[in-house]
């Protein structure tokens, strides 16, 4: 069997089963635990985690434990692999890098683990380049090189009904001074240097989303793009964000509908909708 770079992440970023199978990304599952249930995160139904989040069912999340990075490791390097490529959300939302670093110490093939400083599908959209320079057989400091470049210049942009989930689960950062504002205010969102921090907030769901899609447009320029658009439960928004994209950016490369990983969908809440865009690679 031909050495080759595996590319490793997590569940923040968000990736279809079908696309992560198709490039060969593992993804290592984030704990998710819900009243006095913990499992992985994908184990969970997402409308049933929806109902209960509404009903007041405490939600909170933690990292994957190293044993589960260090398993990963050890099926890509059984499987031929000569390096690995790992790559996560942010350090400073969570210690999930931490875990596989802690992990990447233990295997015998070098291990790369990458703090993405993001999360969502700007961290899967860097996995996606990474996996894709690894399947055209480049070598590692391309592939490295592929995943660096999609996550530093990946903008997230979401919107929140509430702040009160980020609130909850500690992972508020600069956005901590939007607290406080009245109900009919809309926060619209984005993280920088590693953490949420605001963008602007605006009167009214309808007028918000309209923001929402004035600041993508802006955001992707007139450069190549590729477009994600997330939601958690977002009553068919992200359907109307994701047509006035494809109207209003004439460089669009790529184009996508994905649902929030349930661990993102904890900390920002039931009708959330995110847009990822990244420069074309």
């Amino acid at each position: 069997m031909s050495p080759h770079i595996a590319v490793i992440t997590d569940s923040t970023a968000c990736l279809p089963e079908q696309l992560a199978a198709q490039w060969g990304i593992s993804v290592v599952q984030v704990q998710l635990h819900v009243g006095d249930q913990t499992d992985d995160e994908h184990r969970f139904d997402r409308a049933r985690l929806i109902e209960l989040m509404r009903a007041g069912t405490p939600v909170t999340t933690s990292p994957p434990d190293s044993g589960a990075f260090f398993w990963a490791y050890q099926e890509a390097a059984s499987s031929g692999a000569s390096a690995i490529v790992s790559v996560h959300i942010s350090g400073r939302m969570s210690e999930t890098v931490q875990r596989a670093r802690e992990a990447a110490q233990q295997v015998r093939i070098p291990v790369h683990v990458l703090d993405s400083g993001t999360t969502g599908m700007s961290l899967g959209f860097a996995a996606i380049s990474a996996a894709r320079v690894a399947a055209a057989g480049g070598q590692l400091g391309r592939v490295i090189d592929a995943a660096e470049r999609r996550f530093r210049t990946s903008t997230e942009l979401i919107y929140v009904d509430s702040l009160e989930w980020l609130r909850r689960g500690g992972r508020i950062g600069a956005a901590q001074a939007m607290l406080g504002t009245a109900l009919s205010i809309k926060p619209l969102l984005t993280v920088r240097d590693g953490e949420v921090a605001p963008v602007a907030r605006v009167a009214g769901t309808k007028r918000a989303l309209a923001k929402l899609v004035e600041l993508a447009v802006t955001t992707a320029g007139e450069g190549k793009v590729d477009v994600a658009v997330t939601r958690f439960g977002a009553e068919d928004r992200e359907v109307e964000i994701g047509a006035a994209l494809k109207r209003r950016l004439p460089h669009l490369a790529d184009s996508m509908m994905v649902e929030a990983s349930t661990i993102i969908g904890a900390h920002v809440g039931p009708g959330a909708v995110g847009i990822t865009l990244s420069p074309a690679a």
